[in-house]
């Protein structure tokens, strides 16, 4: 069953292969009198902006900029890549940001602006509004993880920060015409949301960033240079029409799992909030749904009380361990992992658990408890043996879950 866990996230992960996502809606590029200007942000960067210059017409002039994070960096031919931080914003991604809007300025009427956006988009690639340092965003980034805000609301806020964001690629592409495709890492594919929208319109204004910030109760925990921002009279910013498509999304990946697994039931494409909810909700739905393969998909939020190392997909799979261990679901396996390969600040994708995990990670010498009230996820799953270990992927559509059984 473990190996069939894996067998199917594996099918999750190669459904969001960005480059064949992106090669239908290239297949026609029209030769222009100016240039192309291709705009890769992302985890997806790399294989999108490959797959976008491969398509290009016949002696086409273009300039390329791919920025992706760390672990998905190579070298392409005709074009600069710069790698940057993820999931907290840092020099390397400030610099990417300026080169973008420096590329940007270039643009003319005669050009076409290719915007190749996946999932990390937006930590990858800060460009603060005047005033806002880059530490003070990346203050503003970790502040929110740790209250488990949601990645709609991070990119909301995010947006009112960033020249680049909320449609600022677009208005700097003007009078270009600009034609974005899109990999969504959003549940319901947002495309405001995704990577916080470079290329479309903001989700809300600064005033309902200052109500969300107030909701979660972290207003003042925000930098001055971000409240006095937010605060601010000036106008919004100017709207600009583009052709956005979505070329891939996690719900994609989950009917591939589905097709994968021949017998699959969908039980949810919205595995959202706390997981300690989410958990609870998976076992429920093993409890209620006699089929042997239950699937799900979506993203988690995680609230930090301790000082551990773990992501949202370990910490869902240790926790559904914690509260399955005593339900009589018969022999089970468990996985939940992110479709990037990386869950939170480690190498892990995510966690693969079963009925014996805890009194594994027992037999150890450690306590499962004392382990998830700190967050430790990662140390409790590698006592087990239980990490699902992918590398990066090159992609990224959020989570997906698999509930096995027999």
């Amino acid at each position: 069953m473990r190996d069939q866990a894996v067998k199917l996230f594996e099918a999750a992960v190669k459904a969001a292969d960005p480059a064949l996502a992106l090669r239908p809606h290239l297949a026609e590029l029209p030769a222009i009198d100016g240039r192309y200007l291709l705009i890769s942000v992302g985890k997806a960067a790399c294989a999108m902006v490959e797959e976008a210059i491969a398509s290009l017409p016949k002696d086409a002039r273009f300039e390329a900029i791919a920025v992706t994070n760390y672990e998905n960096e190579r070298p392409i031919s005709g074009c600069r890549v710069m790698a940057a931080g993820h999931p907290v914003p840092d020099e390397n991604g400030a610099k990417a940001g300026r080169a973008v809007i420096d590329l940007l300025e270039t643009a003319t009427a005669a050009d076409v602006v290719l915007a190749l956006i996946s999932g990390g988009g937006s930590a990858l690639l800060p460009a603060p509004v005047e005033g806002i340092s880059l530490s003070d965003k990346a203050e503003v980034s970790r502040v929110l993880l740790s209250v488990g805000v949601d990645i709609n609301e991070m990119n909301a806020i995010r947006q009112q920060l960033s020249r680049l964001k909320g449609g600022g690629m677009a208005r700097l592409a003007a009078p270009a015409a600009l034609h974005s495709f899109i990999l969504s890492d959003v549940i319901g594919d947002d495309l405001r949301a995704i990577a916080s929208g470079p290329t479309v319109s903001p989700i809300t204004t600064r005033a309902g960033a200052v109500e969300l910030l107030r909701s979660h109760g972290v207003f003042e925990a925000m930098p001055d240079s971000v409240k006095a921002h937010l605060l601010s009279d000036g106008p919004e910013p100017e709207q600009i029409e583009t052709e956005n498509t979505l070329i891939g999304s996690n719900r994609h990946s989950i009917e591939a799992m589905r097709a994968a697994s021949g017998d699959g039931v969908v039980v949810s494409d919205a595995l959202i909030g706390d997981v300690n909810d989410a958990a609870r909700f998976v076992v429920e739905s093993a409890k209620q749904n006699s089929a042997t393969v239950l699937l799900f998909g979506g993203e988690t939020t995680v609230i930090l009380q301790g000082d551990g190392r773990g992501g949202r997909n370990q910490e869902l799979a240790l926790r559904l361990a914690a509260l399955a261990e005593t339900e009589e679901l018969g022999d089970w396996v468990f996985l939940s992992g992110g479709t990037d390969g990386r869950d939170g600040p480690t190498d892990a994708a995510g966690g693969i658990v079963d009925k014996h995990t805890l009194q594994r990670i027992r037999d150890a010498g450690h306590d499962p408890a004392a382990l998830l009230a700190n967050n430790d996820s990662y140390m409790a799953l590698k006592t087990a043996g239980d990490l699902l270990m992918s590398g990066a992927t090159g992609t990224n559509v959020a989570d997906v879950q698999v509930f096995l059984r027999r």
